[in-house]
């Protein structure tokens, strides 16, 4: 019996989009028919709406509303703008790998290989012919409609691999650059860390000053070996009118450590979902997400965690400062396997909100089927403190500097949590041209 599937008024729309796109998207044959099904998997739902539970605070058809065309090659001119861009970044020495609209700029990137590590273009790898495993790099054990779409349409992105017993003082950094205004860019890159390595990641998404109302749909694949050290940094700037929905999927193997910190303050919508299996014993994670928001802005900050093995610790800290009619969202699922005793894992959000119009909301979720765990969650929300503000206030400070202080003291432990001095400097730099915006 032949089954007609039906559309959603979103998926529809795309069909059109996706076969146009068709001639743009690297791959030829397993790669074609990967994409093809991962277009057919999001077009039945279409975007997601609160029907959906894991997005039931973030409507993407009512606050998206369609996707948008993808974005064409960049030219010389907004390579050029993106150079700019690039060299406005302060963030120390690192080996930058820059995306321009959603592909890999190689003059404006160092592909060099050296000390451990290689790096290659997605685009290159799925064209390869040669290559075996090419349909399996858009492939995803996450069932998620927007992974779905990114798998679909993904452009480009960088491979990583860092061979055994890297120990790297040099960050990786992928930069994500827009240039283009109402357009979607996609986004896909992979992050393999051998045994014994030590690495730092950063991703940082910012946008020329043309670039106005697009949407950037981005996801890193992690793979982190034993007894490794995987230091994460994420700061999204995108512009304010902007949308952004990223997801990452980390598999943590055993006695490693993983920190990861992400800081929002760009973007009119955004979403930021992380997928972390820590699937050997004896493993670390640590998370520090920061949302600070004003105006209309909806960030979401989605953690699903797995305990799939035993012995190992994993600790959540959100931190949400919002101001105006902003909106934000934390989501932290703890999963503890049966097999995983002796698991310790917390996690706590803390808001504070400067307007009586400003909102957040809170899910927190433990998943446990093991006997022998220690694991918790708790969530506060208010307002700055009148008194601490008649201090600072009676010692000559200015109201607007005065909150500054007290706000920077709210999300200073999670940026502290950021071992790299430098890249602590670009967080805070962040967060501090935000506390400028402040009316």
């Amino acid at each position: 019996m032949n089954v007609a599937v039906a559309k959603t008024t979103t998926g529809a729309t795309l069909d059109g989009t996706f076969a146009a796109a068709r001639g743009r998207l690297p791959g030829t044959g397993p790669v074609t028919e990967t994409r093809q099904r991962a277009f057919d998997t999001f077009a039945v739902g279409g975007l997601p709406t609160r029907r959906v539970e894991e997005w039931k605070y973030t409507d993407l058809r009512r606050l998206l509303g369609d996707v948008a065309p993808l974005a064409a090659a960049p030219d010389a001119a907004a390579l050029g703008e993106a150079r700019k861009a690039v060299a406005a970044l302060k963030d120390g020495d690192t080996q930058k790998l820059v995306l321009v609209d959603g592909m890999l700029a190689a003059d404006l990137s160092d592909l060099s290989a050296g000390n451990g590590v290689t790096v290659h273009a997605l685009s290159a790898v799925l064209a390869d012919e040669a290559s075996a495993a090419r349909a399996d790099l858009l492939l995803s054990k996450v069932n998620d409609p927007m992974l779905a779409l990114n798998a679909a349409f993904a452009t480009d992105g960088v491979i990583i691999s860092v061979a055994d017993g890297t120990d790297r003082e040099k960050p990786l950094q992928i930069v994500h650059v827009t240039t283009k205004p109402k357009a979607a860019s996609f986004t896909r890159s992979l992050v393999r860390i051998g045994n014994n390595a030590k690495v730092t990641l950063v991703e940082t998404f910012v946008a020329t000053e043309a670039a106005k109302a697009y949407q950037v749909h981005d996801t890193t694949v992690i793979w982190v070996g034993d007894n490794s050290d995987l230091q994460h940094v994420r700061v999204m700037e995108d512009a304010l009118d902007a949308a952004s929905i990223a997801s990452a999927i980390v598999t943590v193997g055993a006695k490693s450590k993983f920190n990861t910190f992400s800081l929002t303050t760009g973007g009119s919508v955004s979403r930021y979902q992380s997928f972390i299996t820590l699937a050997g014993e004896g493993t670390e994670l640590s998370t520090n997400s920061i949302h600070l928001l004003r105006g209309q802005q909806h960030a979401d900050c989605t953690f699903v965690i797995d305990h799939a093995t035993p012995g190992c610790m994993s600790r959540e800290n959100f931190r949400a400062v919002l101001d105006d009619h902003a909106h934000s969202v934390f989501q932290g699922k703890i999963n503890v396997h049966q097999i995983a005793q002796q698991t310790d894992g917390k996690m706590m959000s803390r808001a504070l909100l400067l307007s009586d119009d400003a909102e957040i909301d809170n899910k927190p979720e433990l998943e446990i089927f093991a006997d022998d765990v220690q694991c918790g969650h708790g969530a506060t929300v208010g307002a700055l403190d009148d008194s601490l503000l008649f201090y600072l206030r009676a010692r000559g400070l200015p109201e607007k500097e005065a909150q500054s202080l007290l706000i920077q003291a709210f999300v200073g432990e999670a940026l502290e949590s950021i071992v790299n001095d430098d890249l602590r400097d670009v967080a805070i730099g962040a967060a501090e041209r935000w506390l400028g915006t402040r009316a």
